[in-house]
């Protein structure tokens, strides 16, 4: 799909791979909707795209909340009178071993990680299908492709949601939408640093992150997300 004057939502993009896709978007020609929970910074990244000549709209969100997720998709609707794409980028990282991994933790991280995805979707689904179709990039990871100690429960949220974006690429194959899955590598934002869950450990896979594998920007992966959407292929992996 042309970006060019396309309505495309952005969660998660008060920084990182978030905060450069919308910069991306804005850039190629899109108007943007921003949700992130962080108001001041979300503000702060609108009030640059408006500078920069761009259509922007702030609207803080929480991922976990359903009824955030629903009034963020419904006041992009009203501001922009359509919905045509949408980047599910918003998560969080989790470090514990399986055996001891905690419950609550792991029952936000599927909150935000899974059924935030999924509320996002379910609310704009309708409206895409009102306007002829659209495109859909939920931002998964590399990890859910591995096995790696301590971050089971991480991995396990993103394989759940590359099995509902598989399953929604089909579903809506016939309304015009096209659902697509981004796998990031290593990326040099602060998503580690954010993660719940084990902190010793959090700095032991980061350090050993860093030394194993590429570690990419986010405008990079931004690029990616970009050429996913404008390809829409069903799977978008970085560059090796």
């Amino acid at each position: 799909m042309d970006v060019r004057n396309k309505v495309v939502l952005v969660t998660g993009a008060s920084s990182g791979i978030g905060l450069a896709t919308a910069r991306r978007l804005a850039a190629a020609g899109a108007k943007v909707a921003l949700a992130a929970r962080s108001a001041d910074k979300l503000e702060q990244v609108t009030e640059e795209l408006k500078k920069a000549g761009h259509e922007a709209l702030a609207v803080p969100t929480d991922m976990r909340s359903a009824d955030q997720v629903k009034r963020f998709v419904e006041e992009a609707f009203r501001h922009f009178g359509r919905v045509d794409i949408l980047v599910n980028n918003a998560g969080q990282g989790m470090a514990a071993p399986v055996e001891s991994a905690s419950f609550q933790d792991f029952q936000s991280l599927i909150e935000l990680n899974v059924f935030g995805p999924l509320r996002a979707m379910q609310a704009a689904i309708p409206l895409m299908r009102r306007g002829g179709g659209g495109v859909i990039a939920n931002v998964s990871s590399m990890v859910s492709k591995m096995h790696i100690p301590g971050l089971g429960a991480y991995a396990a949220t993103k394989a759940a949601l590359n099995l509902l974006s598989e399953t929604a690429r089909y579903e809506l194959e016939h309304d015009g939408i096209k659902v697509i899955t981004v796998f990031p590598r290593t990326t040099a934002t602060d998503f580690g640093k954010n993660s719940i869950g084990d902190q010793r450990l959090r700095q032991h896979q980061r350090s050993t992150a860093t030394r194993s594998s590429p570690v990419d920007t986010p405008d990079y992966v931004a690029g990616r997300i970009l050429q996913a959407i404008e390809t829409e292929a069903a799977e978008q992996y970085m560059d090796h």
